[in-house]
């Protein structure tokens, strides 16, 4: 069993969404598609096992053992920080000047006149960057494809989705999003920095590699995945710290987004890490502006404040503001809800073989190309404005006014836009005083292009964030919707630009803090606040009535078993006894080995109720639970008795709470490799030593929507059903594991409860499962 239910048939497993053999959404699957493979997934043990061993470890502890594992939390935030925010200031190093070199050396020939010459180098580049991306991460590590995001989310949610965190996958991920996002592609590498920023923290927190000779024997501290949890959440703030210059934010995105589960201590770390991030860009910017960078800094959006001038708003000015937020809800709904099936038709090719993900990636940057390049031919010559804030023409740098085809004292608006990098489209489209820099037909044809583009673009086997697309949709039809209120309105057209970012954010993202104090961070002014928080909010409402989140629906299409922060309404009607499903598997306190190697074979769970036998004839007593790595590392070790006795403190004596610490990923051990001759496999383990005394139990008869509740909140992976009467023989109902929660399995059990009435609200207004 991949994810310990409590049952482990073989036949239970199911496909993701994904998956061309499944065609309706599936929350329940125990395989997922991790990259562009599908994968056994399991849980994570968020829960301190305290047995014997952990219980000895921690009295043995003195002071300075004590205080190393303190520092060792602080340290490793620190290197999160610095490692994440050189990361985050190389990539935007890279991006700059490499796709700076292709549109200079493009823009010279179009200077010359060479126009065919011009389409050539720059399809060319942008076909090659874009091969060389989806090779490395197609054959080294696919798991690196897509955001990130949603696989983090569902790590600290309890999923362990295999591979995400290796080595490999954060090589591909930082050079495949710098070509990726290079290669003019309609994506963004915020995403992909939180995924970068997770993969620092989780190899920091695993204390080296044995393949590469890397052990560090002081970090065994963190040999458990509540400890991996919190390095992770810090990761994963760092790296939209590291992003958008945005170290509140960053905060406040893991907060709100990412953790399942969060404490002030944590708060603490997480502030700190981004802190540091923030306080190594700052000083790496300064690097750049004595110009010792290339072309970065001219135009990068992290490095510089897309907007600082004060500003005044009026009541007249809040009802475009409004429509602005109602147009970002439909919008972003309308973005989700095509994004999710534009990957279904993608994993059908994908399912073929490699060169179909590699030819689907080539495709779309060659069209990408011919519409970036090909466009701009449609609008019209625009005479440069007398009072211009900068060089008109922009030749050879980024700007408002690129020349493009046109004459001397000319520029091409259309080409100011997508003619450029992301990054200086968002600039230019929030720039100030440049009201009338763009025409209505430009910034229209400009949205719908970076709209579809988008959506195409981030189902490509390559490193791809939608943050940044996201942002460059939203300020073009903001900006469209400045243009049209005009005179009427005291803001100026790059302020609905930031406005219109912000709307379709929370139209797609369905976050509001964390979204409203990034882009307050990114713009730099305070004064912005009650508008971004008035768009945001109505923004996400209008969206929660048609869909959910582009990350949940990601997460539900991927087949990760995401455990929801809300109880759904039908759990209140039934008790904990009536999902849990058998047959049970139980452990003696001293047990067969033999007993245990063919458990250990014919199932698949991860965690065993282990009782004892009273000497009376009374019913049996539930002493615990082991886990399955446990009894692995037992066996392993060949800890047996040649007679059925406890062994006492001689188990002391043998193991070390390392010996049964949380391995790195991907290095667990197997039933399968462990050897046992006729005479091992007749002798006995005493399990006393090693299981956990203290499990979370609940009675039968509770609420599912209460158990579901203790669950998730204090993340479980096993949660033990008790008898609601001594009368049972044994002391243990049954196990609830992250399956018995899934709607798909409750449902299959109690058809009944599906009621139309309650489908139909729940489709149209998911809040309502948050209310009831």
């Amino acid at each position: 069993m991949s994810i310990n239910q409590s049952n482990g048939d073989s036949d239970s497993h199911t496909l993701p969404l994904l998956s061309s053999q499944r065609s309706i959404i599936n929350s329940t699957s125990q395989v997922a598609i991790v990259g562009s493979k599908v994968c056994p997934i399991e849980s994570l043990d968020f829960e301190i096992i305290e047995n014997e061993f952990f219980k000895q470890d921690w009295r043995s502890r003195g002071k300075v053992q004590i205080f190393q594992y303190i520092f060792m939390k602080w340290l490793l935030c620190f290197l999160i920080g610095l490692i994440v925010s050189l990361i985050g200031f190389c990539n935007n190093l890279a991006v700059e000047n490499l796709a700076g070199m292709k549109f200079v050396i493009t823009s010279n020939m179009m200077l010359q006149r060479r126009f065919g010459m011009a389409f050539l180098v720059f399809s060319a580049s942008n076909l090659g960057l874009t091969l060389f991306a989806s090779v490395i991460t197609a054959f080294v590590a696919p798991a690196a494809a897509g955001s990130g995001i949603p696989e983090v989310k569902a790590y600290l949610n309890g999923v362990d989705a295999p591979g995400i965190y290796t080595l490999r996958t954060l090589f591909v991920k930082i050079i495949g999003s710098i070509t990726a996002v290079s290669s003019s592609l309609l994506v963004g590498k915020a995403g992909p920095m939180v995924h970068t920023g997770a993969c620092v923290a989780s190899l920091l927190g695993q204390g080296g590699s044995k393949r590469f000779g890397l052990t560090w024997k002081w970090l065994r501290f963190f040999k458990n995945d509540r400890d991996r949890r919190d390095l992770v959440t810090c990761g994963s703030a760092a790296g939209i710290a590291a992003a958008f210059r945005s170290p509140v934010g960053g905060v406040l995105f893991a907060l709100e987004e990412m953790a399942s589960w969060w404490r002030s201590a944590l708060l603490w770390r997480a502030f700190f890490t981004t802190a540091i991030v923030a306080i190594v860009l700052r000083a790496l910017i300064d690097v750049c502006l004595s110009g010792k960078c290339g072309l970065f800094g001219k135009g990068g959006l992290i490095m510089f404040d897309v907007y600082s001038e004060s500003i005044s708003y009026h009541l007249v000015d809040v009802p475009p503001v409004f429509i602005l937020g109602v147009i970002g809800g439909i919008f972003g709904s309308f973005y989700n809800f095509l994004l999710e099936k534009v990957l279904r038709i993608y994993n059908l090719i994908n399912e073929k073989c490699i060169a179909y993900k590699i030819i689907i990636a080539c495709s779309i940057s060659v069209f990408t190309s011919c519409l970036l390049f090909g466009l701009p031919w449609f609008a019209s010559c625009t005479p440069c404005p007398p009072d211009a804030m900068e060089a008109c023409p922009t030749i050879g740098r980024s700007g408002n006014y690129k020349k493009f085809q046109c004459p001397p004292g000319h520029y091409n608006d259309l080409a100011s836009l997508i003619f450029n990098t992301n990054d200086d489209a968002i600039r230019n489209l929030f720039s100030k005083n440049t009201d009338s820099a763009f025409e209505y037909t430009s910034v229209l044809i400009f949205f719908v292009t970076c709209f579809f583009l988008s959506i195409f673009s981030y189902g490509v086997v390559a490193p791809a964030g939608l943050f940044v697309p996201v942002i460059v949709t939203g300020a073009s039809y903001g900006r469209f919707v400045g243009m049209l209120v005009g005179k009427h309105s005291s803001l100026n057209h790059g302020l609905y630009a930031v406005l219109g970012a912000a709307s379709f954010l929370g139209g797609s993202m369905r976050m509001t803090v964390s979204l409203c104090v990034i882009i307050l961070e990114l713009t730099n002014n305070l004064l912005l606040l009650p508008l971004i928080m008035l768009v945001l909010l109505v923004s996400k409402t209008v969206a929660d009535a048609f869909n959910g989140n582009i990350y949940d629906l990601i997460m539900k299409a991927k087949g990760f078993p995401y455990l929801e922060s809300h109880a759904e309404p039908y759990m209140r009607q039934l008790a904990v006894g009536d999902v849990v499903t058998g047959p049970l598997q139980l452990f003696n306190g001293i047990e067969k080995v033999s007993n245990i190697v063919f458990v250990l074979r014919t199932t698949g769970h991860n965690g065993f109720p282990v009782i004892d036998e009273p000497s009376l004839p009374e019913a049996p007593i539930l002493f615990g639970v082991i886990l399955r790595s446990h009894l692995l590392t037992l066996l392993k070790r060949k800890a047996f008795l040649s007679r059925p006795v406890l062994t006492g403190h001689n188990a002391f004596k043998q193991f070390s709470a390392n010996d049964f610490a949380k391995r790195g990923s991907g290095n667990g051990d197997k039933i399968e490799d462990i050897q046992l001759t006729e005479e091992e496999a007749e002798m006995f383990i005493d399990l006393h030593p090693f299981t956990n005394t203290s499990p979370y139990t609940v009675v039968e008869t509770m609420s599912l929507a209460k158990a579901h509740l203790l669950f998730r909140e204090v993340a479980l992976r096993h949660l033990l059903v008790i008898p609601k009467s001594s009368s049972r023989s044994s002391p243990v109902v049954g196990i609830l594991t992250r399956h018995d929660f899934m709607p798909e399995h409750i449902l299959g059990l109690h058809p009944l409860l599906v009621r139309s009435r309650w489908k139909r609200l729940r489709f149209r207004f998911p809040q309502l499962s948050r209310i009831f």
